[in-house]
């Protein structure tokens, strides 16, 4: 079994495209979870394989750009999955009135 190292390649990502509740947890469904783990290792493969090129970091670097936009799908598939509520918002909504 060969073993790899993972680098963290950090990259900007425009304040309108960041949500607000990255605290959240999601439910994920198994498609939606299959869909996170592909794009993952497709983000760690391209980063793995750009880190021992020794490329430079350019915006026309094609593979920061594949990568980025791995990285933006993986963002958008996380954020469609419904939030889970908190165990205040689960008690608040069971013990407010219902209507009749």
């Amino acid at each position: 079994m060969a073993a790899t190292s993972t680098t963290s390649i950090l990259f900007s990502v425009p304040a309108e495209s960041q949500p607000c509740t990255a605290s959240k947890r999601r439910r994920i469904s198994p498609s939606a979870g299959h869909a996170l783990e592909i794009l993952g290792h497709a983000i760690e493969y391209l980063t793995d394989e750009f880190v021992h090129e020794g490329a430079s970091y350019s915006s026309r670097n094609t593979q920061l750009q594949a990568v980025q936009l791995l990285m933006a799908l993986n963002r958008q598939i996380y954020f469609e999955c419904p939030e889970v509520p908190s165990l205040g918002e689960r008690v608040r909504a069971f013990l407010r009135p219902r209507a009749a």
